[in-house]
């Protein structure tokens, strides 16, 4: 069966915005993010300049989709191992080491990067879904017994993410996977 018109245009329209955010995002890893203009971007994606300006007013406005993009997909992937079956202790700590990975990761590609890309409405609400998920799972452990209780969860969940956004200025996946189980013990009950 043939697809309708408007499909294939819709389809055509999402391969080309991915297409820029792609080119992008490899220009400015490979250049800096002041060598890259809309012509570079246009010529390395294939198209045209005014065509690109149909989809984005500016270099800035293509790394803010860019980033939006990726920050949705880290928030799916946290989700997903918030979800999976067994032991909401194991599952946290799933969780927790996926965040300092990403926080680890993250510092690799510069202040000035970060600085244009870690600010916004579209951030913080990215950063309260992320509090939410650990708060929650949070609560699920104290209901094992196996978390503290001397504090709240939604002050545990916070103090996990700015403990953990420390990962960015470790030298090691290695040293980030210590960083995860330290910050772990200080979840746990005195005994």
């Amino acid at each position: 069966m043939p697809k309708l018109w408007n499909e294939t245009i819709e389809a055509h329209r999402h391969a080309v915005r991915e297409a820029i955010l792609d080119t992008t995002w490899a220009l400015v890893t490979e250049h800096g993010l002041t060598s890259v203009t809309m012509s570079k971007i246009a010529e390395k994606t294939g198209i045209g300049r005014a065509t690109l300006y149909k989809y984005f007013p500016d270099v800035e406005a293509i790394l803010a989709a860019w980033h939006q993009r990726h920050v949705t997909g880290h928030l799916e992937h946290l989700t997903q191992l918030r979800g999976q079956p067994g032991d909401a202790s194991e599952r946290l700590e799933a969780v927790l080491t996926a965040y300092a990975l990403i926080s680890y990761h993250r510092e690799r590609h510069g202040p000035e990067l970060g600085a244009l890309l870690h600010r916004g409405e579209q951030v913080t609400q990215a950063q309260q879904q992320l509090t939410d998920l650990i708060q929650d799972l949070l609560t699920e452990v104290a209901a094992t017994g196996n978390l503290r209780d001397d504090v709240a969860p939604d002050e545990l969940a916070s103090y996990c993410l700015h403990a953990l956004t420390a990962a960015g200025t470790l030298s090691s996946e290695a040293a980030v996977r210590r960083l995860v189980k330290v910050t772990l013990a200080g979840l746990r009950p005195a005994r």
